[in-house]
């Protein structure tokens, strides 16, 4: 497309057709040109008839392209929606998933029924963008929330988000456990790295070449980290306590048995998630 004067709605024709030939989603267009203008949908729709500014129709256009040569779109529009909010993402976090949504509405489901007060001690391990952990203390505004990650460039951007959305959570820097292991904890979630190196074969290359791989990857086949948490975990945690942590959908019955080799007087459940996946896994800790 050239720079000639454009409307809002020729723009928008030329990126759908690019798109398509690319056989990238052609909704794309809409969120980069959103983005461009900084508008919402409403607005976007009303200004269809609108002339593009240069400078603005120029930045479209990168964008797009940008787009086709693989860099995720919200790693371009540095947002992403989770559970209602908007989050800022960039190359240094994951983007936050749907699946993982699940994973804050099972354990809000589960403590409501396992803790008979509000003043519960959270941690979530492996923060990353924060979706989590601020997710948890937006929905529940009397939890003590804690959220660790071994990356202070993902820290600084959990940081960002809690400020953005007004989120009272403790930030610390660390690997897994150690962070938090100077005091109990009611309640910990982790979506910690869970793909085995040997997926990276069948894994969308955007993801490969864009999403951070110390966040995505991990050793024993992709489950050395649940191993680690079921180990170290039931030193810190009280009774009552829960324990949440998303999975690859082929790892349940191994995360699984972690936890009931290594957490005692313990419920342990597989959790599906929307799709019939095995998604999650809760160990309800009674006594």
């Amino acid at each position: 497309m050239n720079n000639d004067s454009k409307r809002v709605f020729e723009a928008l024709d030329w990126a759908s057709s690019i798109l398509e030939e690319a056989n990238c989603e052609t909704r794309v267009g809409q969120l980069l040109m959103q983005y461009v203008l900084d508008v919402d949908y409403t607005h976007l729709v009303m200004a269809m008839q609108d002339e593009v500014a240069a400078a603005d129709l120029q930045k479209f256009e990168e964008a797009v392209h940008t787009h086709i040569g693989g860099m995720p779109v919200q790693y371009i529009t540095h947002h992403e929606e989770f559970y209602g909010r908007s989050f800022y993402v960039d190359e240094n976090v994951l983007i936050p998933r749907p699946e993982t949504e699940e994973l804050v509405h099972y354990s809000l489901q589960r403590m409501r029924k396992l803790f008979g007060h509000d003043d519960i001690q959270v941690a979530d391990i492996g923060t990353g963008s924060g979706a989590i952990a601020i997710s948890m203390k937006k929905e529940c505004a009397k939890l003590h929330v804690t959220a660790t990650d071994i990356s202070a460039a993902a820290l600084a951007v959990a940081k960002r988000n809690a400020e953005a959305l007004e989120a009272d959570v403790q930030f610390l820097e660390g690997d897994l456990t150690a962070p938090i292991a100077h005091q109990k904890w009611d309640v910990v979630l982790s979506n910690p790295p869970y793909i085995a190196q040997s997926e990276v074969a069948v894994m969308d290359d955007s993801v490969i070449k864009h999403e951070p791989h110390t966040a995505l990857f991990a050793e024993e086949n992709g489950l050395i980290l649940y191993r680690k948490l079921a180990e170290n975990l039931p030193a810190l945690m009280n009774r009552p306590g829960l324990i949440g942590v998303e999975i690859g959908y082929l790892q349940g019955n191994a995360v699984a048995g972690f936890f009931r080799q290594h957490v005692e007087h313990a419920k342990v459940e597989v959790v599906k998630d929307m799709f019939g996946q095995d998604r999650m896994v809760f160990c309800e800790l009674t006594k």
